[in-house]
């Protein structure tokens, strides 16, 4: 979809959320029912127009060096982050048990998830960039531990994660939202190149500050295509392969990340003063935004030790459903005790309240990316120990958890 179209589906979605007309239809359907219905919209409206670029092209399109120049880029805002909670809580549930609403254990605090189907974290490229760009965190600071325990404990079974993968079943539409290709192709699709118009704008470049800009430009898009190619073409159906998932995803946000880095201190350090505030003050337009749709619609992201608090370790059904022997709960024990550690590790990667530039919030994403990273690594190896000493029978008992909580 044309960054355009995407412009007009976010408008459609916003409407179609809040459309009175739909105030009935929402008491009968619930606000997971309403997200289907205005992403079906939106899927339509991309799916109408078959003469289309590819999202590659309209990614590498949009950050050309001479596109700088044309006003219309400049005019352009980012994709609301609050339409791709929505979008993104809608695709979690697509193929859910034939689309019957599920309990949604595994939410985040501001109506996200961090699990679709066999996708973690999507729209990442867009949460970090909104992070380091805008200085909304919205999107970016509610993931770690509650992603960690649901890839441990997923909530999806084998025939859910098949509509994320492939066709719907034998004459059924089962699929009700975007398939995994469609929400990792998004990832950075047409929005990667928003800032740079609106920065340009902003500080009024000179020529060296100009190629500076360009060469941030193009780090940006590699930035997006190096997420993007961490997206699974298959579903993990055992939890240390999730976890390992989780990995892989994370290596390559850390990589785009620091791709990034460089381009982004030098363009800044070769601006003035005016210029660094301008830069600066295009943050404070969406924290504002973003702190008015927390008020009403997700509490402050933070830590997440709320969040731990709310998903308990669930002994009691892993004893009934295992009946481990000795071996096995020394593993069990050594399992808790890593994610203990990696729950307290994730806790002293917070938010900084002084990242009032760029540069300052891209330390503080790496610090949190990494944090989350070490955190998956350390329980990863723990449940690779306690797996090692399970039977096929009991490994299929361990992952018919998830999904039983929310039955």
């Amino acid at each position: 979809m044309s960054r355009s179209r995407i412009g007009i589906a976010i408008v459609v979605l916003a409407t179609l959320l809040s459309s009175p007309a739909l105030a009935g239809l929402h008491l009968r359907v619930g606000a997971v029912g309403v997200a289907r219905l205005a992403l079906g919209r939106i899927v339509a409206l991309a799916r109408s127009h078959h003469a289309r670029p590819g999202r590659g092209q309209i990614r590498e399109a949009a950050l050309r060096p001479q596109d700088l120049s044309k006003p219309a880029e400049v005019a352009r805002a980012p994709i609301d982050p609050a339409a791709r909670r929505r979008i993104a809580a809608a695709a979690a549930l697509a193929g859910w048990h034939d689309g019957q609403i599920a309990s949604g254990w595994w939410r985040h605090g501001d109506g996200g998830y961090g699990w679709v189907g066999p996708l973690f974290w999507p729209f990442a490229y867009d949460d970090i960039y909104d992070y380091i760009i805008w200085g909304d965190g919205t999107g970016f600071w509610d993931y770690g531990y509650s992603d960690i325990y649901a890839g441990i404990f997923t909530p999806y079974e084998h025939p859910d994660l098949a509509a994320y993968t492939g066709p719907g079943r034998a004459g059924r539409r089962h699929r009700r939202g975007p398939s995994l290709q469609e929400l990792c192709g998004a990832d950075g699709s047409g929005s990667a190149g928003l800032p740079i118009g609106q920065i340009q704008q902003a500080v009024q470049p000179n020529e060296t500050q100009h190629a500076a800009l360009n060469d941030l430009a193009s780090t940006l898009t590699s930035a997006a295509l190096m997420i993007r190619a961490s997206c699974p073409t298959q579903p993990a159906l055992m939890a240390p392969d999730r976890l390992a998932a989780m990995q892989q995803r994370l290596a390559a946000m850390i990589k785009g990340e620091l791709a990034v880095q460089p381009s982004l201190q030098r363009f800044y350090e070769l601006l003035d003063d005016g210029q660094k505030a301008r830069f600066d003050a295009l943050a404070e337009d969406r924290r504002k935004l973003s702190a008015a749709d927390r008020a009403s619609d997700a509490p402050a992201w933070g830590c997440e030790a709320a969040q731990a608090a709310a998903l308990p370790w669930p002994a009691d059904e892993i004893e009934a459903r295992l009946h481990p022997n000795d071996t096995q709960r020394a593993a069990l024990d050594g399992l808790q005790q890593a994610i203990a550690r990696a729950v307290d590790f994730l806790n002293h990667a917070c938010p900084p309240k002084d990242a009032v530039t760029s540069l300052a919030r891209l330390d503080a994403a790496d610090d949190r990316l990494d944090a989350i990273h070490q955190a998956i690594i350390l329980v990863s190896d723990a449940l690779a120990g306690f797996y090692a000493t399970l039977s096929d029978e009991q490994k299929a008992q361990f992952e018919a958890i998830g999904p039983a909580r929310t039955m």
